[in-house]
């Protein structure tokens, strides 16, 4: 038990890492924010050690009036990064004195990955499995905007079904401008009409509209195929996560809404799975 101290949660992602401390107690089905008292998204720094890692995490955490190495009583980790992976558990046993449960084999997630090979399944996408499970109880497509912009289907039973990847907003739009010298990095805003009168209103067009049609296309297609084979007898809600959601998700006609922090609260219902005794 936490015993009235915090957990920290951190999503460790290929370009960003997001960071958030929950009260013990306060998780709740259906609010992923319940007990989530800070919350931080940095850049990833495969290069930074430990104690650059300590010396961070208690910055942030006296923004909220909290003493890093005295109120945690938890950490849980998923990570793309196995360098950062590697900091952060020498940085939770140094300065914590504590185990992280890291999410990976072998851990318990509390939903059946039914992947070719399921050590190939991203540990962000199993948190996001769990956090939207435990959050609609039903099927659920989670869209995740991150450095690739993710897809994963999870059955009416909380079975992890599988997924699609495609390249992230960000990404694709830093390409699209380091290949076209005549274009420039713009603001993503959305334009006066979806037949731009600018280049800038025609990036700015094809990249919103571009991917929220992309997003419904594909959403539509798992939505088809996950009742066809009898995964979402009840029919399917479609959540949004990442860092660039917001952007995005007003232009969807099929997303019903975002969870910021989605990846958070299933790192939190991971961690409350494999607690130490």
């Amino acid at each position: 038990m936490l015993q009235d101290k915090l957990l920290l949660v951190i999503d460790v992602g290929n370009t960003q890492t997001v960071i958030g401390i929950y009260e013990d107690g306060y998780s709740q089905q259906g609010d992923a924010s319940a007990g989530l008292v800070g919350h931080w998204r940095v850049a990833t720094v495969a290069s930074r050690t430990e104690d650059e890692m300590a010396v961070l995490f208690d910055g942030f955490f006296s923004v909220h009036s909290r003493d890093f190495l005295a109120d945690i009583g938890g950490v849980a980790i998923s990570s793309g990064v196995p360098r950062v992976t590697a900091s952060l558990r020498s940085m939770s046993a140094r300065y914590l004195a504590c185990e992280p449960v890291v999410l990976a084999p072998g851990v318990k997630s509390g939903i059946a990955i039914l992947y070719d090979n399921p050590r190939e399944v991203g540990a962000d996408r199993i948190a996001n499995a769990a956090g939207a499970y435990d959050l609609t109880k039903n099927a659920t497509i989670v869209v995740d905007f991150g450095t690739g912009t993710t897809f994963d289907a999870i059955s009416t039973k909380g079975e992890y079904l599988g997924g699609a990847i495609a390249p992230g907003v960000e990404i694709s739009l830093d390409a699209l401008v380091e290949r076209a010298s005549a274009l420039q990095a713009i603001e993503l805003l959305k334009p006066r009409n979806v037949i731009g009168k600018s280049t800038v209103e025609s990036i700015q067009s094809g990249v919103l509209y571009g991917y929220a049609s992309q997003v419904d296309g594909l959403c539509q297609l798992f939505r088809e195929e996950m009742i066809s084979q009898g995964n979402a007898p009840d029919g399917v809600q479609i959540l949004a996560t990442g860092g660039i959601a917001d952007v995005i998700v007003p232009f969807s006609k099929t997303i019903q809404r975002a969870e910021p922090w989605l990846t958070l609260h299933g790192l939190r219902k991971v961690w409350e799975k494999n607690r130490p005794s």
